[in-house]
């Protein structure tokens, strides 16, 4: 949208986001949402009056239409010479809990439903806005086909167990069966569902017949935690592709990645620039650090050698056939090969069922993309789609048939190599904006005894 010419005259609408000025003059800075910068407004207080002056406090909502001319203050290049002004709504300045600048993230918190009108969250919500836009653009670029995955499942595709359920039973009084559990039979789907943690199982079933999917979509987690990396709620984006090898799979995350870090960079320099000054002086650094170096591909259990010779003395001990914390994959970034790394190859007793095998008989074809500050961002494999593998895989780790064989009809009728990965979206917001909490970059974060928005 092109500005307009100076000394025409416009009509802007927005909230107030401080007035000062003199007995004469009130400067007032408006912001509509769309950009980290204030319109200035200068208003004659005798034209206006002071009464009405004083409803054009912090958080009201007006509309100004005036003569836009070059701005002889320092701050801006242009401002309104306002000639009408509208209040829409009034904020008491006694009331309104953003009248003062300086509040923490924990209070903003408190009011989820005032905090996007600050210049910090404003920033954050921009941006992503922004990086969801570049992720449908760069899949439909590549051909990839968007699939609505179901919220409601039967199945739980990552085995964590810590799942929301989905009923209609009364649960003071359910059915019983005959041994006395729950009776699901009774229940509106007439077996026990649940709030989905992935859509990556019937993202499989996708790729399997479209060749490359993406999904993009909330996900659910009850787990008890009240940490800055987690959320009940979140959004994953999880592509599927059929005949990608593992090296496909990580061409495919090092150029995704890439191009959404490029995008907000482009298109959201100002925001970025004003997370930066305000919370991360590291922040552009970090992201231009991704874009500046090919990705290090190694293998788990080089990582463990690399980690072992450290000399370093980690809170969680490092052996091989551990899992890998974030301490691990931060030393690995950030001091021992100094660029983004891959990791590929791990344990197969830590890994989910679905993950191809080595024909080690040790570890399956998994890849984790570890950035620096948050440790693993991308989570992925190349997919079993050998049946008896798989099959057996699920028998040893005691995952009931019947909840799976859909999916494991797939490798029956036609089966074909494929890979894919999941990328938690909040995570990569939190990343690209420098943000400490992950709390901080969804709109309305659902955590434990926190659904009040």
């Amino acid at each position: 949208m092109e500005t307009p010419a100076f000394n025409s005259e416009i009509h802007v609408k927005g909230w107030v986001r401080t007035r000062r000025g003199s007995k004469r003059v009130a400067f007032i800075h408006l912001n509509d949402g769309s950009t980290i910068h204030n319109l200035q407004i200068v208003a004659d207080i005798e034209q206006f009056g002071e009464e009405m002056m004083k409803k054009i406090s912090t958080g009201a909502c007006i509309a100004v239409t005036g003569k836009l001319v070059e701005s002889m203050g320092k701050g801006q290049r242009m401002e309104i010479l306002a000639e009408q002004i509208l209040i829409y709504g009034e904020a008491d300045p006694e009331k309104y809990p953003l009248q003062k600048k300086g509040h923490s993230m924990e209070f903003l918190r408190e009011i989820a439903h005032l905090r996007p009108r600050t210049n910090t969250f404003g920033a954050i919500f921009r941006i992503r806005h922004a990086l969801a836009f570049a992720i449908h653009k760069y899949f439909n670029h590549h051909g990839f086909i968007y699939l609505h995955t179901p919220i409601i499942t039967g199945s739980d595709a990552e085995g964590a167990g810590e799942m929301f359920r989905v009923s209609i039973l009364d649960p003071k009084d359910p059915p019983l069966n005959d041994t006395g559990e729950v009776d699901f039979h009774e229940d509106f789907f007439g077996k026990e569902t649940k709030l989905t943690v992935s859509g990556q199982l019937e993202g499989e079933l996708g790729a399997l017949a479209l060749s490359e999917i993406y999904t993009f979509g909330p996900t659910f987690r009850a787990e008890n935690s009240n940490t800055p990396r987690h959320l009940a709620e979140f959004w994953m984006i999880e592509p599927e592709m059929a005949f990608y090898d593992i090296d496909d799979n990580m061409d495919l995350a090092e150029d995704f990645l890439k191009y959404l870090i490029s995008y907000a960079i482009e298109h959201h320099a100002d925001d970025l620039a004003f997370l930066e000054k305000m919370y991360d002086p590291e922040l552009m650094e970090r992201l231009r650090f991704i874009l500046d170096n090919p990705f290090v591909r190694t293998t788990y259990t080089k990582a463990i050698t690399v980690l072992e010779q450290s000399g370093i003395k980690f809170e969680f001990p490092v052996k091989w056939g551990s899992d890998l914390q974030a301490e691990h994959e931060r030393y690995l970034v950030e001091k021992h090969y100094k660029k983004p790394v891959i990791l590929t190859d791990y344990p197969m007793d830590i890994k989910a069922f679905y993950m191809k095998q080595n024909n080690d008989g040790k570890t399956v074809r998994a890849m984790d993309v570890l950035f620096p500050r948050i440790g693993e961002i991308i989570g992925g494999s190349q997919r079993e789609e050998d049946y008896d593998k798989l099959y057996n895989r699920i028998k040893i780790l005691n995952i009931p048939e019947k909840d799976l064989w859909w999916y494991l009809e797939t490798r029956q009728f036609g089966t074909a190599p494929h890979s894919g990965f999941g990328l938690g979206f909040e995570r990569l917001v939190q990343f690209v904006t420098g943000m400490a909490n992950i709390r901080d970059v969804i709109p309305f974060p659902r955590t434990p005894k926190n659904a009040e928005f």
